[in-house]
């Protein structure tokens, strides 16, 4: 065959960091749920809803579901700062740093200042450390994922033209 026929498959990146994002909100919101519900941390899903809703509601089935799709909404558009700014990376370790930068962000900073989270020092070890690990797995999968598409050719099969 010629260099004509064949031709190297593309993937839209912005729709497969809507694809990522959807999948890493529902699968890591998943998990954050079920981390409540055990009592591994005391910040429901919704965290990021707080400000906009009482806080009794977030604790029912709907609050939890407004949460778990604003969490989902929250990941799409980590993906695309993760797309635009850091697709070319190649390690898992950048998804990990990824996360714990949005832990940090949230946790120290945005979340206590606009009323989503309480000060990291109000909150027990259990929490800390619970959302920490979620969001270092969250960035992992985020920044991972990304990387893996656009830097791993090896992988790729040409599509033949006929």
């Amino acid at each position: 065959m010629s260099e004509k026929q064949v031709e190297k498959i593309k993937t839209n990146r912005w729709l497969f960091a809507v694809y990522i994002g959807f999948f890493a909100g529902l699968i890591w919101g998943a998990v954050k749920i079920v981390e409540q519900y055990l009592k591994f941390t005391k910040i429901s899903i919704g965290f990021l809803v707080e400000p906009f809703f009482k806080h009794d509601f977030l604790l029912t089935w709907q609050g939890v579901l407004i949460g778990w799709g604003f969490f989902m909404l929250f990941s799409i558009l980590a993906a695309f700062i993760y797309m635009v700014t850091m697709w070319k990376l190649q390690s898992a370790w950048w998804g990990i740093g990824y996360g714990a930068v949005w832990w940090a962000a949230i946790y120290l900073l945005i979340g206590p200042l606009a009323g989503m989270t309480y000060w990291i020092g109000d909150l027990d070890l259990n929490t800390n450390l619970s959302d920490f690990c979620l969001f270092l797995v969250w960035g992992m999968f985020i920044g991972y994922s990304i990387a893996i598409e656009y830097t791993d050719t090896k992988t790729r099969t040409p599509i033949h033209k006929t």
